[in-house]
């Protein structure tokens, strides 16, 4: 007696065009909650307030992001590396550019780096942090974003300097040169980027041993 064949499973039907059309609405819908978290924090900004400023229905953001304080996460990271795309900011053009040219050049490099992810994540951190005040999952994530941006400074600065940087080295550049210390300055005392920049790139060169 012939034994029945098990059925074929079925591949998944991918539609190119559809998934690059949910792509850019997930762009659009992050572009719009980096702008309105940064400007109006956490509590001011909600998953409507978000739909409305990108454009598509609440239905679609929940679609994307189970809830505000996931859709604030991918915000700040979307705001560290400037856009939607996967690559983390270890495999952008400008993080290479810190092992390029003279010790100088390098410094510069990290310091309009550092300037650039400051501008454009300040407020984003700021609603982070209102946030984890009442919300122990977000304190959590809190903790674990300063974890990887302490991790992602000592890479580039073992770029800058063309060695594994010393734990006191590390600690320094990662403390000082936190985005809580430009806002401050950028926020409080009235500096303009290019001070701060100018700034950050003196403390560079002062705490890395040559």
């Amino acid at each position: 007696m012939a034994t029945e064949e098990a059925p074929r499973a079925r591949r998944p039907y991918r539609s190119p065009r559809r998934e690059q059309q949910a792509g850019e609405t997930r762009a659009v819908v992050l572009a719009a909650a980096v702008r309105l978290f940064g400007e109006r924090g956490w509590a001011a900004t909600g998953m409507r307030d978000v739909a409305r400023e990108a454009g598509v229905s609440v239905e679609t953001v929940y679609a994307g992001f189970r809830s505000k304080g996931e859709l604030l996460m991918a915000a700040l990271d979307v705001a560290v590396v400037g856009d939607a795309r996967p690559e983390t900011l270890a495999e952008r053009p400008e993080f290479a550019e810190l092992g390029s040219g003279t010790r100088q050049e390098r410094i510069a490099a990290a310091a309009r780096l550092v300037t650039v992810i400051h501008r454009r994540t300040a407020g984003v951190h700021l609603a982070l942090r209102e946030a984890a005040a009442s919300n122990a999952d977000l304190a959590d994530r809190l903790r674990d974003n300063q974890r990887r941006r302490r991790v992602s400074v000592g890479q580039g600065m073992a770029r800058v300097t063309g060695r594994a940087v010393t734990q006191e080295e590390l600690d320094g550049v990662w403390a000082v040169l936190g985005v809580e210390v430009y806002h401050l300055l950028t926020g409080l005392s009235g500096w303009t980027p290019q001070q701060y920049e100018h700034w950050a790139a003196g403390v560079i060169d002062r705490l890395l041993d040559a």
